[in-house]
């Protein structure tokens, strides 16, 4: 039934044959060096260490089996990712830059010419964006109603000056040209002011951004910024306490870059980042989309809390009501604010898949870094063994079955046909677990997994020869097969459990405290060691019960492997006791 039932959901799932890992199928592989944060510093290996296991969390979180995460050298990171389309995952794990907050300024959507009457597109308080630009989300209190807040009617929520915007005087009909007096002669300081502001404000309605308090360098740079090739600046050390004009990360997909930015200094740095999290869709509590919850530590909420106040109240249509979430010199994601957060308990949302979602969360978990690090490559590489090497350990195995198979048949004949019997449905559980498992969890069988399969083979093959010596001796002492089966398995199957159970501790151990090809022996170890459990529990006992009550086995024929005179079985005389006579 067990074997059935994995099957049917193997069939259910569309997934027939395991996925293999790096060495087997080939995979991603992204180089990484080391640069000191500081010019002339060196590279410590505490630094290199909390780098190498950040990677690691990062490519854990993700669910990625099988991934290789290892150092060369005093100041290289390797990242060995399985399987194909995986540029992804490498990528993630390859950003490595200081993880910032920094308020959006000003916003500009990259490949489309400038326009006089229409203001740029800017995400609204949905997610979505105005013209058919990428969304990015908006942040609330966790835990709190999002409110529904209506969009201004004028763009970028601006409002027009009243000066501005009243009707033109019509010409007087009396004749006489209305005299209009110079703008110096008839207004005083304070109303120059206020119409300069109008006019500011008017020409901010015309180009769509407010290039108010911009440094006049940094919008050079910005004007000048194309967000192509070598420009779009991913790996680049931004200074945390000036403004900055950056491109946003390209697309996963299409490698373009849709928008660029002018952000202020930092207002939260990563390492004030105490906990992310990718929540799903839970409709019970009003979450109808994948989220993402941040909490901030007591320094960074003070001050998330007091830009928040001031976002809030610009309006959700305006710009600068976002904050750009900046990871390797580039905007990962620039959520707008619906409301004031004083609690350091934010939750982001927009229109995020589960891995959009994860992303972000792993980002804002494991962004910051001790040290920078620079993309040496970023190659799809083939199998490291390839298929030569793979069919050569399928035929090590094969061997070592068939020896296994022969000593069965030789020493126990008719038992060695249960033990085999025995040996193929833990081979077909163990197979479909392991599909099963590459479908649910990514796990991918390497060659080190295919080795702790092989050596789970000796193990269940163990078990069976516990049982049929323990059952062999109870057949010497002169008891019957029946009998003999149930005593012998009440000795048996202490020993099964714990020489099973000190295998997989150990298996469990080996998988706790290695990395990378080594796990996923000692995870295929642990997993057949269980299956070794269930085979001999709920199909060899119950299989050797039915068949002592066959003629074949209980009368313990010669092929049986249970014959009495091969096992030395002495038939017991019965001796009458003597009668005495009267002499």
């Amino acid at each position: 039934m067990i074997v059935a039932a994995l099957v049917g959901v193997m069939f259910w799932q569309g997934q027939k044959t395991p996925k293999l890992a790096l060495d087997l199928a080939g995979g991603t592989t992204v180089t990484l060096s080391a640069e000191p944060t500081k010019p002339g510093a060196k590279i410590g290996e505490g630094e290199m260490g909390q780098a190498l296991n950040i990677m690691r969390e990062r490519v854990n979180s993700l669910g990625v089996s099988e991934a290789e995460v290892t150092k060369q050298g005093s100041n290289v990171i390797v990242v060995q990712v399985p399987g194909k389309g995986q540029e992804r995952v490498a990528k993630l794990v390859g950003t490595t830059a200081k993880l910032e907050f920094r308020q959006v300024l000003v916003a500009e959507q990259v490949g489309l010419p400038k326009q006089t009457s229409t203001p740029t597109p800017t995400p609204t308080s949905t997610g979505k964006t105005k013209g058919g630009a990428k969304p990015s989300g908006s942040a609330k209190p966790s835990g709190s109603a999002s409110p529904s807040g209506s969009a201004s009617a004028t763009p970028k929520g601006r409002a027009l000056a009243q000066a501005l915007t009243k009707e033109t005087p019509k010409p007087s009909t009396s004749g006489k040209a209305s005299a209009s007096p110079k703008a110096t002669q008839s207004l005083t300081p304070q109303q120059l002011q206020q119409l300069q502001q109008q006019l500011q404000q008017q020409q901010q309605q015309q180009t769509g951004e407010d290039f108010s308090g911009v440094d006049p360098a940094v919008k050079a740079q910005f004007d000048k910024l194309t967000c192509t090739g070598s420009d779009v600046g991913q790996g680049q050390t931004l200074d945390a306490n000036k403004q900055a004009a950056i491109c946003a990360r390209p697309d996963p997909k299409t490698h373009k870059v849709d928008y660029k930015f002018i952000l202020s200094p930092a207002k939260i740095s990563g390492n004030q980042v105490t906990k992310a999290q990718a929540l799903p869709p839970d409709p019970q509590n009003g979450r109808m989309q994948w989220t993402v919850n941040l909490d901030l530590n007591g320094q960074a909420t003070s001050a998330f809390a007091k830009f928040t106040q001031q976002a809030a109240a610009l309006g959700e249509n305006n710009t600068r009501n976002h904050f750009a979430i900046v990871l390797d010199g580039t905007v990962y994601s620039w959520p707008g604010v619906k409301e004031a957060i004083n609690s350091g308990n934010a939750q982001i949302e927009g229109q995020f898949n589960q891995a959009d979602a994860t992303d972000l969360a792993n980002v804002l978990k494991f962004g910051a870094l001790p040290l920078k690090f620079k993309q040496g490559s970023l190659e799809s590489v083939s199998a490291t063994l390839g298929k030569d090497q793979l069919t050569a350990g399928l035929i090590a195995g094969a061997i070592g079955l068939g020896l296994v198979v022969l000593y069965c048949l030789m020493y126990y004949r008719g038992l060695g046909f249960v033990a085999i019997s025995s040996l193929a449905i833990a081979g077909i559980i163990t197979y479909e677990s392991v599909v099963l498992l590459g479908k649910f969890i990514d796990f991918r069988m390497s060659l080190a997994g295919i080795a702790g399969a092989i050596v789970a083979v000796g193990i269940t093959a163990d078990s069976f020869v516990v049982f049929f010596e323990r059952l062999r001796d109870e057949v010497r002492e002169g008891r019957t097969l029946r009998t003999a089966v149930e005593r012998g398995w009440v000795r048996a199957r202490r020993t099964i459990i714990v020489a099973d159970a000190v295998s997989f501790i150990a298996a469990l151990l080996l998988y706790w405290f290695a990395i990378g090809g080594v796990k996923g022996f000692a995870f295929t170890l642990g997993l057949t060691t269980l299956i070794d459990v269930v085979v001999v529990f709920f199909f060899t006992k119950p299989l050797i019960t039915l068949l002592a009550r066959t003629k074949f086995f209980g009368r313990g024929h010669r092929w049986s492997g249970l014959d009495p005179t091969t096992l030395g079985v002495k038939k017991r005389v019965s001796a009458r006791p003597a009668s005495t006579k009267e002499a």
